[in-house]
């Protein structure tokens, strides 16, 4: 299968799954879109209401931040292909449990994989701890870090700024200098960090041998 036909195959899959309780509440699963060949792929955490009522991710408020976020870099919601580590909403938003995230990891995988994009911006902490485990993301947010031979860069989700306004101009912030990453992605490549991917706790974003330090 090409990445379209992959991705397509996904989201059918995704829309009849039965690998975890949340398929009991949920109304539509959102399995996520956005171009089979995205040089960006936004992850976030997990759908919320209204996701669950159109079975698109980020179509809510944080949704629209994003899009505003997109749109201060030149950028529309178009270009990019968001998803989520769970593609089924936890009740009452709540945040997903282990089991969950295990159930939706495969599809996950295979949309990556499909895509093949240059960087994966990483929104909240459940979907930075698939790529950096142990590590806090209040450290490292905004950071660009090179995780098997593609750009990870972990971001708070945009719902955090909106329920702590102190964190909106870190978000805001962080975006801005989205396109540097993204420049170096470019003219850089993939390039594979060997050892583990994840920052150490004790340790600052700036110190580690794994982070690139673009900023």
């Amino acid at each position: 299968m090409n990445s379209l036909e992959t991705l397509a195959d996904v989201a059918s899959q995704v829309r009849v799954c039965e690998k975890c309780t949340l398929h009991f509440s949920r109304k539509n699963a959102v399995p996520g879109e956005g171009p089979s060949d995205a040089e960006i792929m936004f992850i976030g955490e997990g759908p919320g209401f209204y996701e669950n009522e159109q079975g698109r991710p980020f179509v809510g408020q944080a949704g629209k931040f994003l899009e505003e976020l997109l749109a201060e870099i030149g950028m529309k919601r178009e270009q990019v292909f968001i998803a989520n580590v769970v593609k089924c909403r936890p009740p009452g938003n709540r945040d997903p449990l282990p089991e969950e995230l295990a159930a939706c990891n495969g599809y996950l995988d295979r949309q990556i994989e499909a895509i093949n994009p240059c960087i994966v911006v990483t929104l909240g902490r459940f979907s930075m701890a698939k790529f950096l485990p142990n590590t806090r993301i209040s450290e490292i947010h905004g950071h660009p870090v090179w995780v098997n031979q593609r750009l990870i860069v972990p971001m708070f989700h945009p719902a955090a700024a909106l329920h702590q306004p102190s964190l909106k101009a870190t978000v805001i912030a962080d975006f801005k200098r989205l396109p540097e990453a993204i420049e170096m992605a470019r003219r850089g490549g993939h390039k594979k960090i060997e050892d583990s991917p994840a920052v150490p706790e004790e340790q600052t974003p700036d110190e580690p041998a794994e982070q690139l330090s673009l900023f």
